[in-house]
């Protein structure tokens, strides 16, 4: 907020030329700062590289997006920095000898900057002196992700220099318009505006980086070669290409139903039973799109972090076809550390910067799996959420396993929706589980048909239509509900050691933990094989356990079925996105939707090889409905913190009595009977309230739609991307980095590192001291010793000058206090699996914290 203005005004009536004013400093090869490229050098540089990004959409496809004189938007960015506080800001931090290269400047404070949010700021006042068409200011405002606190300000004010410096300001844009042979771009609408926002600073990040650092060296022949670096590659594709040469064999009905309908950007919806293929038939279609020149790239949406790591080996098989020989994208693995290492985005996505990260980079590459919620945010008023806009423009983006449940997510999804398709996205919606009224609010459109399997189609500029798909078979599954887990335990043992395949799916982390532990003894002694998969082991260790374990349980692993038994203990990431087929499931109790999912896992391909004596069969470990409407809490235990109490007791109504189903013939009855709208009485008519309204421990639905509207992008204040939460939950994670040493060296000038696996890593002091392929390779590796936890499972936070001393801020992006970013948290696991604090700090006030390879992150209570 502003609060006052300088008593003395800084060389009033005078301003330096723009042409002489500085837009960064520059490292020399002697270690000395001096003045890096000018304001109008840099500023060109941005402007060109904009002009090239948008060269390689597809032609048409990038007429579309962009209005003439988008580059213009980027160009001017930085014309804020032709200010006084700037300009003294920059002279300042020059090397003392090289102080006299610039002029200085009588009573300027740098450190007012922060009132206005810095040069981003005065660009946007700037812009609207200059009369710049709807928007562009205000995108000329956010390019570092937030919009500037400049209400009331004027360009004219003292504190940018008075009239003097925003003719200046004047001046450079004049000469950007007549250098670029461009004008203000008219803007036609908010996702267009975002669009541009995300490019401007795309296009900053990559004008700042390596390629244009040194002022001396020529720069516009460098621009392609630094798009390329970036991974802004277009890419070339395979002709004519059957379904049958990408996948191995030919479409089902209702996967070539899909692919016919998928004709053009818009959005479409398949409906279909776990085990159809929609996953292939969502690929094949974006494919017809590419080569058609009317996509620019996929983003594969997966529901959350717990989702297997398999996708995207799937989905790399899949590029691997249909990407030309030559296509530098086949030689990268889309997850992981490769593209981190391979690509440098310039100054945000150097490492250590805020989008070092696969997770968000993912969004901007060509092809990516990653997550629903870093999409989401595409949608949301979130630090850089424009970027994400950008990065999605053009895209097919396909969501994978969409829902029913959950009220917070589905307002943001419901906005990301509309936003793709004004960006003229092609958005293929997969699941097994909508409800009419949920696939209604997605497609935008009424919808009457309540068959099933079914495809709704509603292309851009066209009315909806729907298509039933001919269900199949289908398969017959046993059901047995029972409230105590010994005898489940008995019978997977049991089973297992015929030979069986059992899974065994828990809610929560600490759940799965203790049925591993209940079985992993008795198994081994009767000679079978027994896994733990959860969201809470580093990538590494993910890594290792999900290819042994989800290759045994898919069609990779027939041959090894009838070698012995196994079971697999999991939570909710074996129950997405996994082609894994058991004999046997136990399966802890959950909403109509989760379970559905589960019981896609059994019997899943009827060729799969089984012991002679297995049955079809699903045990789910369930209260008695009477207990549960009662006193859900106690009844369903720590599952009705994870869901609804509510949503427990409707679909525990729907199931209890069942002794069997058919799928996927019953799944569209059992869907519309869980979560049809009726009035309530009694037990049930409190904990419908409380699923509206609340509670003290949670926030109700009611409250979370709110919530996630005022998140969304028009309005209100720029959260950081820690407070934005795309899936609301009491049990926010935060990622942890676990090690088994950090030593200062101050001899070598070092921090020596060993990971949990032995080896060995050295972090130099300087950041000079390794070139950028050598970080970007450190900070990778040490990503994947990262674990997702609770925030208050999490280790203590350190100080962020402690982290500074170990330099783990040339790896790792520590946050922005003065914005409330979350910063990293470490960890030292000791030779038992203990965990300790850097330098003996307390690790955690009230638990004892473990990390074992074979159970992953656990909390333990200190009284046992």
């Amino acid at each position: 907020m502003w609060q006052r203005r300088p008593s003395s005004r800084p060389n009033s009536g005078i301003a330096i030329s723009f042409q002489k004013c500085p837009a960064k400093t520059y490292t020399r090869s002697d270690g000395r700062v001096a003045p890096g490229r000018s304001v109008l050098e840099h500023c060109t540089i941005v402007g060109e590289v904009a002009r090239a990004l948008m060269a390689r959409f597809p032609r048409g496809l990038a007429d579309r997006l962009f209005p003439p004189g988008a580059e213009m938007a980027a160009a001017c960015h930085d014309i804020g920095k032709v200010s006084p506080c700037f300009y003294e800001k920059l002279r300042r931090a020059c090397a003392p000898e090289l102080l006299d290269i610039l002029e200085p400047l009588a009573n300027v404070s740098p450190d007012l900057e922060t009132r206005w949010g810095g040069h981003a700021g005065v660009s946007q006042v700037a812009a609207r002196a200059l009369e710049a068409p709807d928007y562009v200011a205000e995108i000329l405002g956010q390019h570092h992700g937030f919009s500037p606190p400049v209400h009331g300000l004027r360009a004219t004010d003292e504190v940018f220099g008075g009239a003097a410096w925003q003719q200046e300001r004047a001046l450079l844009v004049a000469e950007l318009k007549r250098l670029l042979a461009a004008d203000w771009p008219f803007i036609s609408s908010v996702p267009q505006a975002r669009l541009l926002a995300g490019l401007t600073s795309v296009s900053d990040w990559i004008g700042s980086g390596r390629f244009f650092e040194d002022p001396a060296l020529p720069w516009r022949e460098r621009i392609d070669e630094a798009l390329d670096d970036a991974g802004f590659i277009p890419p070339d594709y395979r002709r004519h290409l059957s379904f049958d040469q990408v996948f191995g064999f030919a479409p089902r009905q209702a996967q070539q139903q899909l692919i016919d309908a998928v004709v053009s950007p818009g959005v479409y919806v398949l409906e279909a039973p776990m085990g159809l293929g929609k996953t292939e038939a969502a690929l094949f279609a974006a494919y017809r799109l590419l080569e058609a020149g009317q996509a620019c790239g996929i983003y594969f949406a997966l529901p959350t972090q717990l989702t297997s790591n398999k996708i995207y080996e799937r989905f790399n098989a899949f590029l691997e076809r249909i990407l030309a020989e030559g296509c530098r994208h086949r030689s990268r693995l889309l997850h992981g550390k490769a593209w981190l290492v391979d690509t440098d985005m310039g100054e945000e996505g150097r490492p250590g910067g805020a989008w070092f990260n696969h997770a968000k980079r993912g969004l901007l590459a060509p092809f990516a799996v990653g997550t629903i919620d870093q999409a989401l945010m595409a949608a949301m008023n979130v630090k850089h959420g424009f970027v994400r806009a950008f990065g999605l423009a053009g895209k097919v983006v396909i969501l994978d396993e969409v829902h029913t449940y959950d009220a917070y997510t589905g307002t943001l999804l419901n906005a990301l929706v509309e936003l793709l398709r004004e960006l003229h996205c092609t958005v293929i919606i997969l699941s097994a589980t909508l409800n009419r009224e949920r696939r209604q609010e997605l497609l935008g459109a009424v919808v009457r048909e309540d068959a099933y399997p079914l495809i709704s189609a509603a292309p851009s500029q066209q009315p909806a239509s729907e298509w039933p798909v001919p269900a199949g078979e289908g398969r017959e599954i046993s059901v047995r509900l029972l409230a105590d887990p010994a005898g489940a335990l008995t019978e997977a043992l049991e089973r297992a050691h015929r030979g069986q395949q059992v899974l065994w799916i828990e809610n929560t982390v600490a759940e799965a933990q203790e049925r591993y532990l209940d079985l992993a003894a008795r198994a081994s002694e009767l000679g079978v094989a027994c896994g733990l998969l959860h969201s809470r082991f580093t990538a590494d260790d993910r890594q290792h356990l999900e290819d042994r374990w989800v290759s045994l349980f898919g069609k990779e692993g027939w041959l090894e079925r009838s070698k012995r038994g196994r079971i697999l203990v999991g939570t909710q990431i074996l129950e997405q996105s996994l082609d894994i087929d058991a004999d046997f499931l136990v399966s802890r109790f959950a909403p109509t939707d989760m379970l559905l999912q589960r019981l896609g896992r059994l019997w899943r391909h009827a060729e799969t090889p089984r012991e002679s004596s297995a049955r079809c069969e699903a045990w789910v470990l369930a209260p008695d409905l009477d207990q549960a409407i009662a006193s859900p809490y106690s009844a369903f235990g720590s599952t009705a913190h994870v869901y609804s109490p509510y949503v427990l007791c409707r679909s525990l109504e729907v199931w209890q009595g069942r002794a069997s189903l058919r799928l996927p013939q019953d799944i569209r009855q059992l869907i519309e009977q869980t979560y049809a709208q009726r009035q309530e009485e009694g037990p049930m008519a409190q904990w419908l309230h409380e699923l509206d309204d609340g509670t003290r421990q949670r926030i109700g639905r009611k409250a979370l739609s709110q919530l996630a509207r005022l998140t969304l992008a028009e309005d209100g204040k720029t959260l950081p991307e820690s407070k934005a939460q795309t899936r609301y939950s009491e049990q926010d994670t935060q990622e942890v980095v676990l090690l088994r040493a950090a030593v200062l060296k101050p001899d070598a000038k070092e921090t020596h590192l060993t990971l949990l696996d032995g080896t060995q890593l050295q972090l130099p002091w300087g950041r000079h001291v390794l070139g950028r392929q050598a970080w970007r390779e450190r900070s990778a590796c040490l990503m994947r010793q990262t674990v997702p936890v609770r925030v208050q499972d999490a280790p203590e936070p350190l100080p962020i000058d402690t982290l500074k001393k170990f330099h783990f801020q040339h790896c790792f992006y520590l946050g922005d206090l003065a914005e409330d970013e979350a910063i990293l948290r470490v960890a030292l696991v000791d030779e038992v699996g203990v965990l300790h604090g850097l330098q003996g700090a307390p690790v955690h006030p009230k638990c004892r914290l473990e990390y074992r390879e074979d159970l992953g992150y656990r909390v333990l209570k200190e009284h046992g």
